[in-house]
């Protein structure tokens, strides 16, 4: 099946084959990107730079082949590949016809024929998310640009939770110091707690999973659509094409079936400029399907890794057996801290595509 966005974005790769990429198109020729900020953007997702990520290494340095000419966009398609330099392809022999419980092994094996690429997971890999980091670091700098900042923090890691946005001072400054933390979070002191879960689930075998809490500031209020074409419709779209990601929520989210009409509605008023604002942000910056004007707030759950070394339950497809799966190989004992910018990315392009939308509507 395929969809508008495909016609936007478009990735190609596997995790453990020559490399993965992307195809962009529509971006505004004449941008010229920064291209320092673009690898820094790659190398807060890049495996092996915490002991809290697997030990796969990958520089993730990024390869134009087309859509840029003399330092600048060109309005062609932007093609990019990122070579794969540290596969090892070898570590999931048996994942072929032993699939991975929690991974995408099986439903692939089946569209397929079992003529997939199964070493790593293949194109269904998380891998495919460097070409996605880099098409969001283009697309921040153009947002910027219109004076819209895109930024994310993790809110959780197992049981450990951070402090949330809704209660945070935001701006751009805060976005942008986060981005430059390792593990970025508003409290401090929840740090050290978060790397001990991480530590201890990787000792045990095991892995844990998060959640990623993402804030856009600077978007003017009415963009978006009703119903269908709603802003957190546009933002779920992509947010759940992260593959981990297996619950999106919107300012309180969930927490607000707890609450009393009174609690939840977000009171307004006038600031200094004239502006009108909310007293709280508890929908997180949408109500109708439109941006209000407010921060866009929103959470994406993140699953815990499912490639573990403790034996796991499975099938051999081969001999229509039940079977024992214990993985080799080197796997993130935690995706959370690399998967935040990978959610600040899809953010942006969802964002992205927003703004030019209503652009095009009202010429």
């Amino acid at each position: 099946m395929s969809s508008a966005w495909e016609n936007r974005v478009s990735l190609f790769g596997e995790s453990h084959g020559q490399g993965v990429g992307i195809v962009l198109n529509g971006l505004p020729p004449g941008f010229a990107p920064d291209w320092l900020e673009i690898k820094q953007e790659m190398r807060r997702r890049a495996p092996g730079l915490s002991a809290l990520t697997t030990e796969r290494r990958e520089t993730d340095e990024v390869e134009i082949w087309s859509g840029i000419f003399q330092g600048r966009t060109t309005g062609a398609p932007l093609c990019a590949l990122i070579r794969n330099e540290d596969a090892s392809p070898a570590d999931y022999g048996e994942t072929g016809f032993k699939p991975r419980p929690g991974h995408g092994d099986y439903p692939a094996f089946v569209r397929s024929g079992g003529f997939h690429d199964y070493r790593g997971g293949g194109h269904f890999s998380g891998r495919l998310t460097a070409p996605l980091v880099f098409a969001g670091a283009l697309v921040k700098q153009i947002l910027r640009g219109c004076g819209v900042s895109v930024g994310a923090h993790i809110l959780q890691i197992h049981t450990i939770r951070d402090d949330g946005f809704a209660a945070a001072a935001l701006s751009a400054e805060l976005l942008a110091a986060l981005a430059a933390a390792p593990l970025p979070v508003l409290n401090p002191a929840v740090r050290p707690d978060m790397e001990n879960a991480v530590a201890a689930a990787h000792a045990a075998g095991d892995s844990v999973g998060g959640v990623v809490e993402c804030a856009v500031l600077g978007l003017q209020p009415g963009l978006g659509s009703p119903f269908f074409d709603s802003v957190e419709s546009a933002l779920a779209r992509l947010l759940f094409s992260v593959p981990a990601v297996k619950g999106v929520s919107f300012g309180l989210g969930f927490a607000l079936a707890e609450r009393l009409g009174s609690e939840s509605n977000d009171a307004y008023y006038y600031d200094a400029d004239g502006r009108v604002r909310t007293r709280t942000n508890n929908c997180g910056g949408v109500l109708g399907g439109l941006t209000t004007g407010m921060p866009v707030i929103c959470q994406a759950a993140v699953k815990p890794t499912p490639s573990v070394s403790r034996p796991q339950e499975t099938v051999d497809l081969r001999q229509k057996t039940g079977a024992v799966l214990s993985l080799k190989g080197r796997h993130d004992p935690c995706v959370v801290p690399r998967a935040v910018p990978v959610i600040e990315s899809v953010t942006a392009l969802a964002v992205w595509n927003l703004m030019e939308g209503m652009e095009g509507r009202h010429g």
